[in-house]
């Protein structure tokens, strides 16, 4: 008699769970997340989780990894439509005013792995290589210094606007993006 016929492995499970890890942070944060629940929400048997990652670590490292790579790629891809530093300034504005950077959710993920990277070494590499990404992007058209500085901007703004009842007007976010784009200028 044969051997049962073995199933073939589901190749996309992982990318699910990892995705599933994503909306469990999203809704109860790292604190909250589990692998029952990650797993239910992934609709993947429990035994999946061990099979593919070694532990939460991991599954965390490889859920905010992909976030910020997510993240990374429409800053770029935004950054990199600039044909001159203006229109780069510009895009500086839509990142932190519009809808371009970060949903909601996003958001939220966002000051996730901020908090749980001040306990874990392995993301402060995520979060070092996120933010050697959106240097690299303004870097197209900004100098280093400029290019740091407006990513710190970048990064303060959106949190606080994410937070504050009353976010900062676009036409004052422009002011902010444009004196420190002068800065460039003025360098000697």
């Amino acid at each position: 008699m044969a051997p049962p016929a073995r199933r073939p492995p589901d190749p996309e499970r992982r990318d699910r769970i990892i995705e599933a890890a994503l909306d469990v942070i999203a809704e109860r944060g790292v604190a909250g997340t589990t692998h029952r629940r990650i797993a239910e929400a992934a609709g993947v048997p429990l035994g999946s989780m061990s099979y593919y990652f070694t532990g939460m670590d991991e599954v965390l490292f490889e859920a905010f990894s992909r976030l910020t790579s997510a993240m990374s790629t429409r800053y770029r891809d935004l950054i990199s439509q600039a044909r001159d530093r203006q229109q780069a300034g510009a895009a500086v504005v839509e990142i932190i005013s519009g809808a371009a950077y970060g949903t909601p959710r996003e958001m939220r993920l966002t000051l996730e792995l901020y908090a749980y990277a001040l306990r874990r070494p392995q993301l402060v590499e995520v979060m070092r290589d996120w933010m050697a990404a959106s240097r690299a992007s303004l870097s197209m058209h900004f100098t280093a210094r400029t290019a740091r500085a407006l990513d710190a901007l970048i990064e303060g703004l959106t949190i606080h606007d994410a937070m504050d009842a009353t976010p900062m007007r676009r036409s004052d976010v422009a002011a902010v993006v444009d004196a420190i784009i002068r800065l460039d200028d003025e360098q000697p």
